[in-house]
């Protein structure tokens, strides 16, 4: 095995070339099909039309949608002409859109009309009133200088705002000449995405990648869950995270399997998506294959085509993974773990790994990748067994975060090594646990808590259908457990209930002195847990038990 040295766009040209009439991309929602010609051709064509619209190479485009056709195709004819993509959350309101088209300095956004009820169109005039007297797509605004243009993904009239038929209309004037000399100006190593942090902890970073950064990782996901063009890959996880983009999308591209997408997640139609299109794969979070494996028409649909997948984005519970493989029938079901700066996945469970270790690890490094465990105050390297920070180098490092050295500073050392902030133990194996992230950890009396422990050993509970732990300040022990806990329909379960369930079976320290029950967690919008918001909760809902 060795990396490859292709830009994005190269990855579906060469697939087009090898497979024209085999399936790239499927939209069961909207009867949308397409080949692998015809989706090299459809990204020609808005290459070109990027190009018409005087848009250089290294020129930054800002995307704000769910999963439209739209988005998908821009990923690759970006990849093409050279733009580089800027990945905007759909959850995003007016102060985090103005950030992010700032901190990046977006000369382009592509938005679609709203998401969830959010019109993201009124959005964008708050933000740039001029929009109502510019000429065509064209802005000038004194809030956001380096922006020149608005479209949209849609032919609805919009003063001030591209038309998609209007946009398309640029390619006209460009040669098939024009836009092979593009693509031959353009290197593996150039900066192809700035994928923003989730904003989990934080303010939000851009996250510059190149085309060998998630090309080549893309690649060995793929590897590892055995792709092939016979596979058919259902990705209900958002574009604008790197599950969507690069674990799901381009994940499939690079062994030229087929793309079965949904525009938002809905539980049912996944599971329609899985049965009517005979998918081989799904990806999810963990929150994702809950609310499939729960939904009360679960039975009812045939999964026995699925054979792999990924499930990551957060830690993955034993329970539910094993439910995946046995109820499902994905028995090759694998675990990702990484981050964005990662490019993302650092490592993964493969499709032979023995069943134990697919169920309570997250695997072994990718090829290509070195990973340490060191101490996170002296920075010396932990023996095996012993918990530590996580730090990875190799082609999947990021270039850096955008306008912001200082920060790349922190995060990569001297010697390349990435900092990920996890807390993870190595086995004798060679196998990797994530045990929380550093600032996860809860110190109780002295002792060290690691929230996941509590959380698997709650999994078991037949009434729990997901469950978080955070710390909470305390008086006496300097901080104490809170559960939060969703439990499963019909399920009569109480305080008391899980605390019996605790008894005897763990620590008398690890178990959750405070236990609230919860409908739903506070999730971004690429369905991470916000711990951060559970963590404010939990302190007033402590507070008051204090009082």
């Amino acid at each position: 095995m060795s990396l490859l040295s292709k830009t994005v766009g190269e990855v579906v040209r060469d697939w087009a070339k090898a497979l024209p009439e085999q399936g790239a991309y499927v939209y069961p929602e909207h009867g949308i099909r397409r080949t692998y010609e015809e989706f090299d051709r459809e990204t020609d064509e808005l290459a070109k039309a990027f190009i018409g619209m005087g848009i250089q190479r290294g020129e930054h485009i800002a995307i704000w949608s769910d999963n439209k056709p739209q988005w998908l195709l821009s990923q690759f004819a970006t990849g093409k002409m050279g733009a580089v993509l800027v990945t905007v959350n759909t959850n995003y309101q007016a102060n985090e859109l103005e950030y992010l088209l700032k901190q990046s300095d977006a000369t382009t956004l592509i938005l679609d009309e709203g998401f969830k009820g959010t019109c993201y169109i009124d959005i964008i005039r708050s933000i740039c009133p001029e929009l109502m007297d510019s000429k065509g797509g064209v802005v000038t605004t004194e809030k956001l200088p380096k922006l020149k243009r608005v479209i949209l993904m849609s032919n609805r009239e919009e003063s001030g705002i591209y038309k998609w038929s209007e946009f398309l209309a640029h390619a006209e004037g460009i040669t098939d000449e024009e836009l092979t000399e593009r693509e031959k100006s353009l290197s593996p190593d150039d900066v192809i995405n700035i994928q923003y942090t989730s904003g989990t902890t934080g303010f939000p970073k851009g996250v510059m990648l190149t085309h060998n950064n998630i090309v080549n990782n893309a690649k060995i996901i793929g590897d590892f869950m055995k792709l092939t063009e016979k596979d058919r890959l259902c990705i209900p996880v958002p574009f604008f995270h790197c599950f969507g983009a690069v674990l799901s999308n381009l994940a499939a591209v690079t062994h030229g399997s087929t793309m079965v997408i949904l525009e938002q997640f809905d539980a049912l139609r996944v599971l329609e998506a899985v049965q009517d299109e005979k998918c081989t794969a799904l990806n999810g979070v963990p929150t994702m294959f809950i609310a499939e494996l729960n939904h009360p028409d679960f039975k009812k649909f045939d999964t026995s085509t699925l054979r792999t997948g990924i499930m990551a984005g957060s830690t993955c519970p034993i329970e539910v993974m094993k439910q995946v493989i046995h109820d499902m029938g994905a028995d090759e079901i694998t675990i990702c773990y990484g981050q964005t700066e990662a490019s993302p996945v650092i490592t993964q469970t493969q499709t032979d790994d023995p069943i134990e270790k697919r169920v309570s690890t997250v695997g072994k490094p990718h090829p290509f990748v070195e990973v340490k465990i060191i101490d996170p105050l002296t920075g010396d390297e932990m023996p095996v067994g012993s918990p530590g920070e996580l730090c990875t180098r190799g082609y999947h490092v990021m270039k850096g975060y955008y306008n912001n050295a200082e920060a790349t500073r922190e995060a990569i050392d001297e010697d390349g090594w990435l900092r990920t902030g996890d807390i993870a133990v190595m086995d004798e194996d060679g196998y990797i646990d994530i045990t929380g992230r550093i600032k996860d950890v809860i110190i109780r009396g002295g002792e060290n808590i690691y929230p996941r422990e509590v959380e698997e050993f709650l999994y078991k509970h037949p009434g729990i259908s997901d469950v978080q732990i955070v710390g909470v300040p305390d008086p006496k022990y300097g901080e104490e457990l809170m559960a939060w806990i969703i439990p499963k329909k019909g399920a009569a379960i109480d305080e008391e209930a899980v605390r019996s369930f605790c008894q005897g079976n763990i620590s008398y320290h690890k178990i959750p002195r405070y236990i609230k029950f919860i409908d739903e967690y506070p999730m971004t919008a690429s369905g991470k847990i916000q711990k951060f918001k559970l963590r404010e909760m939990s302190i007033a809902e402590s507070l008051s038990h204090q009082m």
